[in-house]
């Protein structure tokens, strides 16, 4: 048998809950600078269209390396996160994901122009490591705050990651600023800033892994836990009828979570194909939506607190909405500005409201389990928000602009959904 040592009992301290929210600020870098910022635009200019794919064909090839990885993650999140509730291996698996992670990041710095596949490999790993390691740092949450301040704490952690993720792009500037300053081109300087990110990721997750306490117990025999595992997983997935609210949820997630992926995956190659940006501005872009994202989360999640997480988070999607259509309608430099900043401060609000909400909704003991399955629901969003972008941009010969508008489709169904959801009767069914 297991050693059921657990410290469930022991209140987290401040020390750790600032190494649980300092993870947000380490692994916020790969998202802004490699899903988001330079890389992305970078894998479709410069590594696809070097061999001999035009934009549209380059943009599909884009979205289906992410897609490939948000699959894998899509059958592995809740097998992961029952094995850990089992095992009490939360954060052995976090370790090992996040050095995953740092590593094949590091990696994206050896592909040339013209290497599709070995570029597409390491993408798919690096963000397979990396999505696995954000569900399994959720699944801490529940335990570390009172339910009516998980709304706080996580619209802290979310709004300390933007910042995180704004520094690895301010040292990433620098450096660019630098290399430019020197001749070099993005060939050059693109593969370096990928070493910067697992650098700062490597450095900057340290508090975690040191101060991060393990939760939970188990009685579970070890010989038996992987069978026992599945098991769980689909006995959770069947108990999601007892939990009508969470259940809504989950379903209103991978709608509205669609449009969102559609955004983080492919802003920077919007704004280079349609706005003509370049690497520096595409920074600079994103710089500025990362400071809006951190107000976004931070506000909305105090807000969270007195008015409810759904409310908060039908808020976020109008926001949406209207920043997706500003960003459509615009025609000039100022107005997508307008729509960037509107993205910026709906994108905090509604990561941090939806991983709050789950952890209301999900009953004591099987955190680890119905987090999992919220990073299967995220993931699947992931694989169909992007996907179905690249496909219509590829059916229209690579228009952007109207492709673009295609995502207010996932966030008015998530609205829809939302709308059908009692967030008290969600939380007192857990409780009884």
């Amino acid at each position: 048998m297991l050693n059921d040592n657990t410290n469930t009992s022991i209140p987290a301290t401040r020390r750790e809950k600032l190494a649980w929210i300092l993870y947000d600020f380490a692994n916020s870098g790969y998202t802004t600078v490699v899903l988001t910022t330079i890389y992305n635009a970078y894998f479709v200019s410069t590594i696809a269209m070097n061999n001999g794919f035009n934009s549209a064909e380059a943009t599909l090839f884009w979205t289906l390396a992410i897609a490939i990885g948000n699959l894998l993650v899509l059958f592995s999140a809740p097998i992961i996160g029952a094995y850990a509730d089992i095992h009490r291996a939360r954060k052995k698996l976090l370790f090992i994901v996040t050095a995953g992670c740092i590593i094949f990041t590091a990696l994206l710095a050896i592909p040339e122009p013209g290497d599709i596949a070995m570029a597409s490999v390491f993408i798919i790993i690096s963000y397979f490591m990396f999505a696995t390691g954000e569900n399994l740092i959720a699944a801490f949450l529940p335990e570390l705050t009172p339910h009516e301040d998980i709304g706080r704490l996580s619209g802290v952690g979310w709004s300390i990651g933007f910042l995180g993720g704004l520094v690895a792009l301010a040292l990433c500037m620098a450096y660019v600023i630098w290399a430019e300053s020197a001749g070099q081109t993005a060939t050059d300087y693109v593969p370096v800033t990928m070493l910067i990110v697992a650098l700062f990721f490597a450095v900057a997750t340290i508090p975690t892994m040191l101060y991060l306490k393990e939760r939970g117990h188990t009685s579970i025999r070890q010989d038996h836990i992987a069978s026992n595992a599945f098991k769980r997983v689909i006995k959770t997935i069947k108990s999601l009828h007892n939990y009508p609210e969470l259940r809504r949820f989950m379903i209103a997630i991978i709608s509205f979570q669609s449009g969102i992926y559609i955004v983080i995956i492919l802003a920077a190659v919007y704004a280079e194909q349609v706005m003509g940006f370049d690497t520096k501005q595409n920074i600079i872009l994103i710089g500025i939506v990362n400071i809006t994202a951190a107000i976004g989360a931070f506000g909305f999640g105090h807000l969270q607190d007195k008015i409810g997480s759904i409310r908060t988070l039908l808020l976020t999607l109008v926001l949406w909405c209207i920043a997706i259509f500003t960003a459509w309608s615009s025609q000039d430099i100022n107005t997508f500005w307008l729509a960037a900043n509107l993205i910026g401060l709906s994108l905090g609000a509604s990561q941090s409201a939806s991983r709050a909400l789950v952890g209301l909704f999900s009953p004591a003991g099987h955190y680890g389990e119905f987090f999992g399955l919220w990073g299967m629901c995220v993931k699947l969003a992931a694989i169909i928000g992007p996907l179905s972008y690249g496909l219509i941009n590829w059916l229209n010969n690579g228009n952007h602009r109207d492709s673009i508008l295609t995502t207010l489709v996932f966030f008015v169904i998530g609205i829809i959904i939302l709308l059908s959801i009692n967030e008290k009767q969600g939380k007192q069914r857990v409780n009884t």
